[in-house]
């Protein structure tokens, strides 16, 4: 069985997740190797929680775009869980992997679990008035 840091678990609801996305990082957490790698095509996550193929795509596409899932360039049916959300084996490794996480971030070279982008929405464009 892996441990996962809490800290991050702590902070998802902040990041405004559909329930679609919530059901397929639950099943990405199922299957995921120490560390986070997830190799499993979208079809067969969404088999394990029972999307449509168009849900699922939002779901990743939503989970991608605020970095909880990485995708590693380059490779086919594979994933990877942010390190502030992912199984280890152990404390000592979940401690390393978070301490390398942060000073990765911190460097630039790693993208921490964002925010969704604020939406616009029509009531807050100007309409014109005819005289």
């Amino acid at each position: 069985m892996l441990i996962q840091a809490h800290l991050g678990f702590a902070q998802l609801h902040r990041l405004e997740l559909s329930k679609a996305a919530y059901d397929l990082l639950s099943a990405m957490m199922e299957v995921q190797r120490p560390g986070g790698e997830v190799n499993a095509s979208q079809a067969e996550l969404r088999a394990r929680v029972g999307l449509s193929k168009n849900r699922t795509s939002i779901a990743m596409s939503q989970l991608v775009e605020r970095n909880i899932v990485l995708r590693p360039e380059g490779r086919y049916r594979s994933y990877f869980i942010h390190p502030f959300f992912a199984g280890y084996d152990g404390a000592e490794e979940m401690e390393e992997a978070l301490r390398e996480a942060s000073e990765a971030i911190k460097a630039g070279e790693l993208a921490a679990p964002a925010l969704p982008a604020p939406q616009r929405h029509l009531s807050a464009v100007p309409t014109r008035r005819s005289a």
